[in-house]
This record gives C-alpha cells, sequence and structure tokens, in this order.
C-alpha cells in the first residue's frame, strides 16, 4: 500500500475521519527536502500499514487545509489520530526518526 494523496475537498473524510492514524505529508513539486523524504515515506508505508496510514497533500494545489492548520514551511507532517492533531514533525528528517516520532504518537 503506497501512500494515499489527500486534497481539501477530501481531508476530513480520509483522514479526520480515519479509524487508523494518519499522518500527512504537507509537501510541493519545488521543495527539495519534500522530494528527499518522499520515498522514505513510501518505505514507511509499506511497512508500517497495519498501523498507521501515510498520506500526502499537494500545498500548491490544495492551499486550503496548509492554511487552516498554520504550515508556514515544508516538508511539514501532521499526526492525526481520532480525529485530532497530535503531533507536528517539520523538516526533512532520516527515517528512523520519522518511525520513532510515529511510534511515540500512535
Amino acid at each position: 500500500m503506497a501512500t494515499k494523496s489527500v486534497t481539501d475537498s477530501n481531508f476530513d473524510k480520509e483522514v479526520i475521519a480515519s479509524t487508523k492514524p494518519t499522518v500527512v505529508d504537507f509537501w510541493a513539486e519545488w521543495c527539495g527536502p519534500c522530494k528527499q523524504i518522499g520515498p522514505i515515506l513510501e518505505e514507511i508505508s509499506d511497512e508500517m500499514k497495519d498501523k498507521v496510514i501515510i498520506a500526502k497533500h499537494n500545498i500548491d494545489n490544495e492551499p486550503n487545509t496548509p492554511t487552516k492548520y498554520g504550515i508556514r514551511g515544508i516538508p511539514t507532517m501532521l499526526l492525526f489520530k481520532n480525529g485530532e492533531l497530535k503531533s507536528t514533525k517539520v523538516g526533512a528528517s532520516t527515517k528512523s526518526n520519522i518511525i520513532d516520532w510515529i511510534k511515540e504518537n500512535i
């Protein structure tokens, strides 16, 4: 199961209403660090598919949700659990750091 793409219009259904904890990666095509963590998030999505959903949200195509959550820099990852924002991680990071952050919050 690869990462899931979310939009402003399906965010509530795919993320807030999700029964599984969901990490949303806010990214853009022009963002170098975003492209750096993209493959890492794909791997984590496969390895942790039973525990968490990894979703990607393109801030250029879908600007409303990032504004709502005060996203100022990318990449920013938000972890939602039971419909609530539980944790935020800003900036590119290593795979082990991202996995540790997810495990601490789910």
